[in-house]
């Protein structure tokens, strides 16, 4: 009896070992098959990245960073988005005041007529119980602002190269994606300017041409004699990027505006009316009259999305100040690994 309780159980043992062994290799097939659907590839140290798996990650990084929009009368982007818009909906509704006549579902609203009135009257009187009208969907549009850190500090470890290939790629998508949308790219340094998307390529950091380690400087603005080419060109202004942004998205006629602020860490210079003050390490002073800017994006509906490339300084305090301007906006930190 004992020699038969240990078959039966060297049987199990078997046929457990065949199952697992089944299920490891439906396992292992259900993974590659999906690696492949997502554009991984084998390698002998494991799956690596090709250029579809990166289209993969930019569209639904582009999707939960596009994921929050309000209605506007055009655009590409989808979403739940019902109401005044251009796209019409196989759903119809009683008519409303106010309601588009441009969308009435005319045989519906003959066919409520008639059997309102019967069959047997020779005339048919519409009216507005009669009416139906299409539901539409919008379609929304959104404006966008990249700022691209092109300070000193960015130039370690090759990092405005990286800063480069991500507003390279949002272009790339953005335009093909949502053609519609309004696209615009700041250069961000001690001051802030527009650049064309041809232009981009051929960035370069400033170059950094004060080596104090404490350094406290302010420019009068105001003074004639005083211009951006005798300024030092190296320290990072997120105020006047910001600033400039909400200046150009304002002017846009959708209420989605967001900017992309792809930078390594804490802004070095800011402005108090015109007089523009250098302070290195980072200092306080920046980071409030930076935040209150950040503050008048969101008043205005701005939404500050942060792109955190790593560096050799890169601190605490780096990081929380990304998090408070993304909060104060509604906006999302993304850190990046700063490699290809």
């Amino acid at each position: 009896e004992s020699q038969i309780v240990a078959s039966r159980a060297a049987v199990t043992q078997a046929q457990l070992g065949r199952w697992l062994r089944d299920l490891a290799a439906q396992m292992e097939e259900i993974v590659r098959a999906e690696a492949e659907r997502a554009g991984m590839e084998l390698t002998a140290d494991g799956y690596r990245m090709t250029p579809k798996a990166l289209r993969v990650m930019q569209g639904k990084l582009l999707h939960e960073i596009f994921s929050q929009l309000e209605a506007a009368r055009s655009g590409r982007h989808t979403g739940p988005v019902t109401g005044d818009g251009a796209v019409e909906l196989p759903r119809t509704k009683a008519y409303e005041f106010g309601d588009s006549p441009a969308h009435m579902d005319i045989p519906q609203t003959f066919v409520n007529a008639l059997l309102r009135e019967g069959a047997e009257d020779s005339r048919i009187r519409v009216t507005a119980r009669d009416i139906e009208i299409h539901e539409t969907r919008n379609t929304p549009k959104c404006a966008t602002a990249v700022l691209m850190d092109m300070s000193g500090s960015i130039r370690h470890g090759g990092q405005y190269v990286n800063c480069k290939k991500m507003a390279l790629a949002l272009d790339g998508l953005i335009r093909s994606e949502f053609p519609g949308d309004h696209l615009t790219f700041l250069e961000m340094a001690t001051f802030a300017q527009v650049v064309k998307s041809g232009e981009i390529a051929e960035l370069m950091p400033k170059p950094v041409t004060i080596r104090n380690p404490v350094v406290r400087l302010m420019a009068d603005m105001s003074d004639a004699s005083v211009t951006p080419a005798v300024v030092p060109p190296h320290f990072t202004n997120i105020q006047h990027a910001l600033r400039l942004s909400r200046r150009i998205l304002g002017g846009q006629d959708t209420p989605n505006r967001q900017v992309f602020l792809i930078t390594d860490g804490l802004p070095t210079a800011h402005f108090e009316d015109e007089k523009l003050y250098m302070l290195y390490p980072p200092d306080p002073r920046t980071e409030e009259h930076t935040m209150r800017e950040a503050s008048a994006c969101a008043r205005e509906g701005i939404t500050i999305n942060l792109f955190l490339l790593p560096s050799w300084s890169q601190s605490e305090e780096d990081v929380q100040f990304a998090h408070e301007i993304a909060e104060r906006t509604g906006g999302r930190v993304l850190f990046t690994g700063g490699a290809d």
